[in-house]
């Protein structure tokens, strides 16, 4: 009697390599969606070259100040406060300057009434400016843009899309050292017309082209 060889055990196989020429190559890979440089609604798209705005809007205490609950109130750079300052640093300067010149060169005592009086309301503007300014701020609704200003005298306008006439850009020089710039808005009726001040460059020219072309479409009813 003969024994009869033992089967071998199977040999457990894994699974080849893929061939590397059938590996996709980066021209077979779908592209990356590009994402819009900036989305005026309010979209968390990235901003780094831009200049920083206040984190809060600044409200008054009462319980009877007016309030808007919807959607978020986009504000205004820091910067704006120190162009005003300098701006208005130089026109006090100047108004100090003169006052003494009349008083002490002329003998004019009575300028330092009038000096004195412009002084002061200079000086208190100049001091509540940064608060007034975290104030500023804009929404943007569906069928409107919104902005408001001011603590203890409010304003809140609503200028809606169709009305929008003009969409204009300003800056002086000061605003061009800083990189800001104020947008305006024209309507057909001029009480409703809108300034928002201390817009980073490049917000303000996006806005603007965002405005204009919604403008269009609501004129042309599309």
């Amino acid at each position: 009697m003969t024994n009869s060889p033992e089967p071998e055990a199977p040999v457990p196989t894994t699974p080849s390599e893929p061939d590397p020429a059938s590996r996709p190559t980066e021209a077979d890979r779908p592209a990356a969606v590009a994402l819009p440089a900036e989305a005026p609604q309010g979209t968390e798209a990235a901003q780094t070259d831009e200049p920083a705005t206040f984190d809060r809007i600044v409200e008054s205490r009462s319980e009877s100040r007016l309030v808007l609950a919807e959607g978020v109130w986009h504000q205004i750079s820091p910067r704006y406060v120190w162009v005003q300052l300098l701006s208005s640093g130089i026109v006090l300067a100047l108004v100090v300057a003169a006052t003494l010149v009349l008083a002490l060169v002329f003998g004019q005592v009575w300028a330092y009434i009038p000096g004195g009086i412009i002084t002061v309301i200079m000086v208190w503007t100049l001091a509540i400016l940064p608060r007034q300014a975290r104030a500023i701020g804009y929404r943007l609704r569906d069928d409107d843009l919104v902005f408001r200003r001011g603590i203890l005298w409010q304003r809140f306008v609503a200028v809606p899309y169709g009305r929008m006439q003009l969409v204009d850009i300003t800056h002086g020089p000061l605003d061009r050292a800083f990189g800001i710039a104020q947008l305006k808005f024209v309507t057909a009726a001029a009480a409703t017309g809108v300034t928002i001040p201390g817009l980073p460059q490049a917000t303000a020219d996006t806005l603007r082209d965002h405005l204009v072309e919604v403008a269009e479409s609501r004129r042309t009813g599309l």
